[in-house]
């Protein structure tokens, strides 16, 4: 019986929400391993839409115990908005479901200020960031000066880390021509906030030990996909923290050894939000058509999706960073009817060919995608449960995939709701 981490394949926006939520059924405990509320999850079961962006999937799930880790970065506030907000709409969220890593670093107002003003400035490079403070929080966590959960459990201890992380951002606000921070309303601000936060704290790595000895299944969710993570996607177009599985384990503090089987997020064709490369990006007619059918909207942010076909190369590569075990196939009914398809198996670089993405921003930015041409399908695929359900060319468009990316497809999903699902494997039993 395997322990089962879902990561995104691409660059987020795959359906994880979806999956997730289908495979906590047969889970004990769910995890958050990175990110912070920029990340975005909809949920949609029997008819009611959920959106998440800090709590883990299975929160809507009555009997699962869910976890924030301590790879992720938590503004406090959020948090108790989207508590708030699942409570009003039925969902039990109390201590005994939810579990915030005491060693979470917090995400404070003044993360967001500086994120939002490093973004709107005119000069330097704008990546596409939600303005949510995640980077500057992470920042502050490497170079060790950042407010944690368990800080606010020890008011008389506060003052002089406080201290500490505002000689560092107020230098920065000065230069910035920002005004000033002032200790004593930020120390105000977080002696409010704990009483709201408090109640869910606790040791995870403690608690998820001793679940895993006791042989309860553990799912663990990320967050983002894998090309944006800060080390293997599209530098310096990327999130601030770890997004491929291995950081299922630094981010919740379990052992690799807990890690069972990779299970990887795949949308039928590519998407994106933000700046940065997209070499099978689409600016015609095709790709706008798949946008309005896919309805391509960030769940956080809102903005719209830019949208390209299926790139084969890069999942093919986040299947090796990530050790991908098998992948679920997402959105698949929204290319119903296209004559053709096509899929990126390789790219021209500067007139030569190569099977990879390049770590050189100056040349993904020059690359031209290589395609191949897939016949489309005249029949529907939406709300299929059964490969008897699918039309020919559609298990052959699935079948291709499977040979580009080097990887096995173990769920097949036809709409946003649950029970449209086909299985093939089922992870926990892998």
């Amino acid at each position: 019986m395997a322990n089962v981490v879902v990561v995104g394949a691409q660059w987020g926006d795959e359906g994880k929400g979806k999956i997730v939520d289908w495979l906590s059924e047969q889970a004990d405990i769910v995890v958050r391993f990175q990110g912070g509320h920029n990340a975005g999850h909809t949920l949609v079961i029997d008819g009611v839409t959920y959106k998440l962006s800090l709590l883990p999937s299975g929160i809507v799930r009555g009997g699962k115990l869910s976890v924030i880790g301590n790879g992720v970065v938590v503004d406090p506030h959020a948090l108790c908005d989207e508590i708030e907000r699942l409570r009003s709409q039925g969902v039990k969220v109390t201590p005994a479901e939810l579990k915030l890593a005491d060693n979470a670093a917090l995400i404070l107002p003044l993360h967001r200020e500086l994120d939002g003003f490093r973004e709107n400035a005119n000069s330097g490079t704008k990546i596409g960031t939600t303005k949510r403070g995640i980077g500057p929080a992470y920042e502050d966590k490497v170079g060790r000066r950042a407010i944690r959960v368990r800080d606010l459990a020890e008011p008389d201890a506060l003052p002089p880390k406080v201290e500490r992380l505002l000689a560092h951002h107020n230098a920065l606000r000065r230069g910035l021509g920002l005004a000033e921070v002032e200790a004593d309303s930020l120390l105000r601000l977080l002696n409010e906030i704990a009483p709201k936060v408090l109640p869910f704290m606790d040791r995870v790595w403690d608690t998820l030990d001793h679940a895993r000895r006791e042989g309860r299944r553990i799912l663990f969710e990320g967050a983002q996909g894998a090309l944006l993570d800060i080390d293997h996607g599209t530098y310096p177009y990327v999130t601030s923290s770890n997004t491929v599985a291995g950081q299922a384990a630094t981010g919740s503090g379990l052992g690799p050894g807990a890690v069972g089987y990779v299970l990887g997020i795949v949308k039928a064709y590519t998407t994106r939000v933000g700046e940065g490369p997209f070499p099978s990006e689409l600016h015609d007619e095709t790709g706008r058509q798949i946008g309005e059918r896919g309805r391509e909207f960030g769940t956080v942010t809102g903005r719209a999706r830019r949208c390209g076909w299926f790139d084969a190369v890069l999942v093919r590569q986040t299947v090796k960073t990530s050790g991908i075990s098998g992948i679920a196939l997402t959105k698949l009914d929204i290319l119903d009817g296209f004559e053709t398809i096509k899929v990126c198996t390789g790219y021209r670089l500067d007139g030569v060919l190569i099977d990879y993405l390049p770590a050189s921003e100056s040349a993904q930015k020059r690359l031209e995608p290589v395609y191949e041409t897939i016949s489309g399908w005249s029949g529907s695929t939406a709300g299929a449960r059964s490969w008897a359900d699918l039309p020919a060319e559609a298990i052959k468009y699935v079948r291709r995939i499977e040979e580009l990316i080097g990887a096995p497809v173990a769920l097949l999903s036809t709409s946003p709701e649950r029970d449209d699902t086909i299985l093939v494997k089922n992870p926990f039993e892998a």
